[in-house]
């Protein structure tokens, strides 16, 4: 008997899976890649939880069905920011189900506790999730389960409903208890997770859309260094450190041109390809007012392989008046 876990790399998913292995059922814990959570640095932390608890870890992408099918029209509205998190869920459980059948799995589990988020995490939104990716009674939410009517694994007598949990609220007791219990270490308390529940990023992104349409390859180019939105229209982004710069100088996207400082240590940037003269004359001051410069002192920059020179503002709070946050 094998499940399909929507697995976050949280504490509550982590626990619904260690409460399924210890009925004897094998479990993949499956994380769903959407492009704004932050797989790619807590991938060994994911792996080490499904170590502790005996399952095994696979990641799925689906950045380009997510743009396409959530993000930017989503049937059930957005969360207070960027979010869009009840069709959020109902498309990460569609694709569970869909790797469900591929693995000849039997049924579905999650860490979710009614009550304990606002918005994915309430009745209606639980059920709404369930309706839309067709899931009803092949999804199991362990932790929660004794609140809710028996799904497929447990009428078919696949798990026993008794050894289930009634966890409820936002309180983390319950919980507490079972990490004792399992002895886990270095799990995670919740959290948002998702960088598109984050008021600031939700900014950025309603600023980016304004101006341009939003594709894969701009993912990474929202997610690192200082976004600024220049008087015609341009985007720059400008590297806050030695992370930042690393991620951007990764980035292949041809809207943009790459800048980097030549002879100062300095940011890596990015400037949108079709930009202004004046636009880029600006955009070579900002940049240089982010390096180590002094404002009397000229300095290069090249934009690709263009020699580019300008001087920095007299001080940063001249800069500051264009980000977009």
């Amino acid at each position: 008997m094998k499940a399909i876990a929507l697995f976050s790399g949280g504490l509550d998913s982590t626990l619904a899976i260690k409460m399924i292995i210890d009925q004897g059922i094998e479990v993949l814990a499956v994380n769903i890649n959407t492009g704004f959570g932050s797989t790619k640095d807590r991938l060994e932390h994911m792996q080490n939880m499904c170590s502790q608890v005996g399952a095994e870890l696979k990641i799925i992408d689906i950045q380009s069905e997510y743009l396409q099918d959530v993000l930017f029209d989503p049937k059930h509205g957005y969360g207070k920011n960027f979010n869009p998190c009840i069709d959020c869920h109902a498309k990460m459980f569609a694709v569970a189900k869909r790797i469900m059948e591929a693995e000849g799995a039997s049924f579905l589990i999650s860490g979710e506790v009614m009550g304990q988020r606002p918005m994915s995490q309430n009745k209606d939104a639980m059920q709404m999730v369930l309706n839309d990716s067709s899931c009803k009674g092949l999804l199991l939410r362990p932790l929660y389960a004794k609140h809710l009517e028996p799904t497929l694994a447990e009428t078919e007598g696949w798990v026993d409903r008794e050894k289930l949990g009634s966890v409820h609220g936002r309180s983390r007791d319950e919980q507490m208890k079972m990490v004792e219990e399992y002895n886990l270490t270095d799990f995670e308390s919740p959290g948002g997770g998702c960088l598109l529940t984050d008021e600031n990023f939700a900014k950025k992104m309603f600023d980016f859309i304004k101006y341009d349409t939003f594709e894969i390859a701009d993912i990474p180019v929202i997610k690192n260094g200082r976004q600024l939105r220049l008087p015609d229209g341009a985007k720059l982004v400008v590297g806050r450190n030695q992370e930042d710069n690393k991620e951007l100088e990764a980035v292949e996207n041809k809207k943009y041109i790459h800048i980097k400082t030549n002879g100062m240590p300095g940011p890596h940037s990015l400037l949108s390809r079709n930009a202004s003269q004046k636009d880029r004359e600006l955009a070579t001051r900002l940049i240089i007012t982010y390096s180590k410069s002094k404002p009397e002192e000229t300095y290069e920059l090249l934009y690709e392989d263009e020699a580019v020179t300008g001087q920095a503002f007299d001080s940063k709070a001249e800069a500051q008046k264009y980000f977009v946050v």
